[in-house]
């Protein structure tokens, strides 16, 4: 993430925390409650400014958990994910049986619960995705396709797991996200990733952004 971080600076967005989770940590649930400890912290040291979350891997699914279950988006506006198996990955059913491995199998007691609905959920998410991942397995499976939330899903071809998001087009995009978020309401930041279909409602079954040039 470090690149990442440092392509993010000089906009203005910050100040920026990083919360890691160790990898043993027991599941999703434990490190979603960590994260949001640090979110609301953030929040309190910044005048109770909301949040703009951004998760690697499997860390977009932490940090979907904390805003959909555990009430997070009362603190998080906008949750920004890249390379996450938010539907599950069929690569954890060859992986070793390690205790979050098991919840991102497609059909897990996790992935059920962030399944279930959550009409109620305020939090806008940017899902970037890409075709060549190799560890998100179907690619569509790193889409936020929920009825309930308001998302895009922006799709970057050619790009492989460990690359996304190092990729040069991805961080201007975040760039951007995150210099909207600042200026307008979370709706309009939406907008800058993908216009709005004229006659749609907004909270419909998110649409795929189109592919970077």
């Amino acid at each position: 993430m470090a690149p990442l971080r440092r392509g993010l600076d000089g906009i203005g967005a910050g100040p920026f925390t990083t919360v890691s989770y160790h990898a043993f940590t027991p599941d999703i649930r434990t490190a979603a409650r960590v994260l949001g400890e640090q979110v609301e912290l953030a929040c309190a040291h910044s005048a109770g400014r909301s949040a703009v979350v951004i998760g690697y891997s499997l860390g977009g699914l932490v940090a979907r958990y904390y805003v959909q279950v555990l009430g997070g988006d009362a603190h998080v506006v906008l949750v920004i994910t890249l390379a996450t198996p938010h539907g599950g990955t069929a690569a954890a059913l060859l992986a070793p049986p390690h205790p979050l491995l098991r919840q991102l199998r497609p059909g897990s007691g996790l992935l059920t619960e962030l399944a279930a609905p959550a009409a109620g959920c305020r939090t806008r998410f940017v899902a970037f995705y890409s075709d060549l991942d190799e560890v998100v397995i179907p690619a569509s499976r790193g889409r936020v396709d929920h009825p309930d939330l308001t998302a895009r899903n922006v799709l970057v071809p050619g790009v492989g797991h460990l690359t996304l998001p190092l990729h040069q087009p991805v961080i201007g995009q975040v760039r951007s996200l995150l210099t909207a978020a600042r200026q307008t309401s979370c709706d309009s930041v939406l907008r800058r990733v993908a216009p709005a279909q004229p006659g749609r409602q907004r909270k419909a079954v998110p649409k795929t952004q189109p592919p970077f040039p």
